[in-house]
């Protein structure tokens, strides 16, 4: 049986459109104010990147957020500069209708939900405390990101169902992205596609799962 559910953000619970139209502008404009301002809350991490790649971290990062990179010194500062933009009521977190319905769904139905997205675990945590559907971090029992290990091999799956106390089998994954469902499942773990284009995917949203949890139980 299915006992937990393991969901990524961007294209499976939230619009790609709103991260990178709306959360990487606002990012990638106040950059270098915020990293001025918070001089030394930053320079760790500033340092990290440069040890990454020597030069301005500042470009450096600016060229990290263009080509979608990602690399966790860059989530975690785009964290702290969107987590402004949420207290300032200059965005609300966009999820779906769906998803905010299935998420309640399966939390009353008693399944444990956890959050796996390459954005930082404080971003995690600020898209669905700040959604636009209120407050849903009460739904979930855990968040996970790139300090786990990258989305797209298998050791971070395995590591995540140890973490949250379940056998790879008793855990479902919903992602957008193919790589990801086929690590989740070298894991071990149930996975789904959500392909919200109706393409090739195994399910085109968050109502469909529920068909797949009948069947899996």
């Amino acid at each position: 049986m299915i006992r937990a559910i393991l969901t990524d953000i961007e294209g499976t619970t939230s619009s790609i459109d709103f991260v990178a139209r709306t959360l990487f502008p606002y990012a990638r404009e106040r950059l270098a104010d915020y990293c001025a301002a918070h001089a030394e809350q930053v320079a760790p991490i500033l340092a990290e990147v440069a040890a990454a790649e020597p030069g301005d971290p500042i470009a450096t990062l600016r060229r990290w957020i263009d080509e979608d990179r990602k690399a966790t010194p860059l989530k975690e500062l785009q964290g702290l500069i969107w987590a402004d933009g949420y207290a300032s009521g200059a965005f609300r977190g966009h999820v779906y209708a769906d998803a905010v319905a299935g998420l309640r769904r399966w939390h009353a139905a008693g399944l444990a939900l956890h959050v796996f997205s390459s954005g930082s675990v404080a971003a995690q945590k600020l898209l669905f405390g700040h959604s636009e559907a209120g407050d849903l971090t009460p739904l979930f029992s855990g968040y996970f990101d790139t300090k786990t290990g990258p989305k797209r091999e298998a050791r971070s799956y395995r590591a995540i169902a140890a973490a949250i106390g379940a056998a790879p089998e008793a855990v479902l994954f919903l992602s957008d992205t193919p790589e990801e469902v086929g690590a989740a499942r070298e894991a071990g773990m149930r996975a789904l596609r959500v392909d919200r284009e109706g393409g090739a995917g195994d399910v085109a949203n968050f109502d469909a799962v529920d068909a797949y949890l009948a069947r899996a139980d």
